[in-house]
Parts: C-alpha cells; structure tokens; sequence
C-alpha cells in the first residue's frame, strides 16, 4: 500500500501549444520555424482528460508550452481544472498577460512571471523581444486582482551573479522569487560548480526564496544515475501534448508516444507504459540528467536523500503561498 501510495500519478504537464512569442537563447521553443505549423489543445479534448487524470490521482496541473496564453481559450481551461480541485500553474513571459489577467484571476494558484534579469536590456536581449516592461506591468495588475504571482529568475552561468538585485526586486514587489537553476538539454549547457556555489551560498536562510535544494544536490551529484535513478517522470507525471498523445519518458527526452484514443486508464494500465515505469531514470539519455520539470514531482515524497533535501525549501514556500499570501488576499478581499 505504502509503495501504491508513493508512485501515485501527481502532476500533468499539459503542453497547451508549442508556439511561442519570444525567442528565449536558452529555450528550443525560440525557434519558432519549428512550431508555427504545430496545433493548439483542443479545448473539448482538454476537459475530458482532465477529468480523467484528477480519477487518476493528478493534483497538480502545469498548463505550459511554448506561451501558455498564446492558446485563446487557457482561461476556460484553468477554470475548468479548478472543478477538480486541482492546483493549476502557469509560467508567462507577460506579454500577454494583461489580456489575459481579468479572465485567470482566482483560478492558477501559482503563477509565474519569467524574468532572466534585473536589467532590462540583458532581459529582452535573452528573450530577443522587448517585454520586461511587460513583466513588471503584468506584476502590478496581477496584484491589482488580488493575486500574488512569483518570479521566476532562470539562472545562467552568464546571470548568476544577478541574483542579489533580482531578490532585491522582488522584495520590493513583495513576491516570491523562485531560482530555476538552468538545465542541460537540446544543447544546452547546465551551471557550473561556481555558479552552483553562489546560488547556493546567497539563498540559504532567505525566507522568500525557493530554491529546491534537492535539485542542486543531484547537480553536485552530477544529475540522474542511470544505476540508482531517481527520476520517476513516468510513475508520477503524465505529460500531454497538442495533439493529445501522451508522450514518453518525458518531454524533453521523447522516445516514445501515444495517442489518446481510448481511456487514459486503460492506457496507463497497459504494458507500453509498465515498461517505461521499469525502464524510468534508466535509459542511456537519463545519465546525468537534471531536468527540473521531473524531479520536482519525483522529490515529492521524501525517499531518498535529494527529497528529503528538498523538504525546507518546499516547507518556505508552501508557508509563503498558502499562509501568509493567502492573509494577504483575505484582507484585499475584504477590503474591496
């Protein structure tokens, strides 16, 4: 019972499009040749496997991409997720976010803002669009609406050191600020031991930082061993594409997919799937790997010694968002 409970499917990584409108140097969904034919979730097919996945233990669910807010109907879909009780989350580049803002408010319990820098020139020149105005305005409305969003600071070798200012900045805007150390993938380097070094050293007892400690102990540790794997990206993620296929091992390292054409359970019980579950963390691409999207459900119980890591900085921020922001959100509410 206890091994059932562990291995329990937890989050859904609903890719609601491919299609992007910045052209991140850090991000393969820049090269947007690659994406403009793909197609956008459909909205009908989007209900009835969340309906499906919230019977199968999902309760988490990161509508992502590409620019989530791209697909013109993400409003219907979060407030749809909600009916579930499942926790929804959005990552934006804020372009078009203010759109968007009126129609999400009350229903992504954590969203974010991407900001890869303090500084506005270095920020629009790593997205390669001008849209860090954006973000802070995106910011100010969110907090308008009564919503406390995060920001989320991709960490580079080439921006660690802009950490103190952007934790500065988010002081100011009294948010969250969230370290997205960076992952090696399509080419990609990771941090190096310096960078690894700083990131840890500044943000250690800052009660308004999450950085998951677990994810920087498996990068000393030099990411996944394909002999002690600890990825568990097919146990306890299901990850959905545009064209509604469930894709395997995991998104960034597809070997694999299927089609959803007859009932997720019946698809999560057949022996495609039993396979990759035995083969998880095992295959030769999983050496070393240290995507965060995976480990972070992965560490979600505390098993092992990179999950247990993790506990303090999940017990900050689950303090941050669903203790002290939601007093915040209480007093605007009444102060309405």
């Amino acid at each position: 019972m206890e091994g059932e409970r562990i291995l329990m499917l937890l989050l859904c990584n609903y890719y609601v499009t491919y299609r992007c409108n910045a052209f991140c140097e850090f991000c393969h969904f820049g090269v947007h040749e690659n994406f403009s034919n793909t197609p956008y979730a459909d909205l009908e097919t989007f209900k009835d496997n969340i309906q499906q996945v919230s019977k199968l233990g999902v309760k988490f669910l990161d509508l992502t991409g590409g620019e989530p807010l791209l697909h013109k109907d993400i409003h219907l879909m979060v407030e749809y997720a909600k009916r579930f009780r499942i926790q929804t989350s959005i990552t934006s580049n804020g372009l078009l976010y203010p759109k968007f803002a009126e129609k999400l408010a009350g229903n992504v319990d954590l969203l974010h803002f991407s900001l890869d820098s303090p500084d506005e020139e270095e920020h629009n020149k790593i997205r390669k669009v001008d849209c860090y105005n954006f973000v802070l305005k995106s910011i100010d409305i969110a907090k308008s609406l009564g919503e406390y969003p995060d920001i989320l600071f991709t960490v580079t070798n080439e921006t660690y050191k802009k950490l103190p200012r952007m934790h500065q900045l988010a002081k100011e805007k009294d948010l969250m600020l969230i370290v997205n150390p960076v992952f090696s993938y399509f080419g990609n380097p990771g941090l190096n031991e310096e960078a690894i070094n700083f990131i840890n050293e500044y943000c250690t007892g800052k009660m308004d930082i999450y950085l998951n400690q677990g994810f920087m102990k498996l990068r000393r540790d030099g990411g996944n061993n394909i002999n002690d794997p600890k990825c568990k990206a097919v146990s306890r993620v299901i990850v959905i594409s545009p064209y509604n296929e469930i894709i395997l091992p995991c998104y960034h390292f597809e070997n694999d997919k299927i089609k959803i054409d007859r009932p997720i359970k019946e698809i999560r019980n057949s022996q495609k799937i039993l396979d990759f579950k035995k083969m998880e963390g095992r295959f030769e691409f999983c050496q070393g790997c240290t995507v965060n999207c995976y480990f972070e459900p992965s560490f979600f119980f505390p098993t092992n010694l990179y999950a247990i890591s993790s506990l303090t900085s999940k017990f900050k921020y689950s303090y941050n968002k669903f203790v002290k922001q939601k007093l915040k959100k209480l007093r605007y509410s009444n102060g309405k």
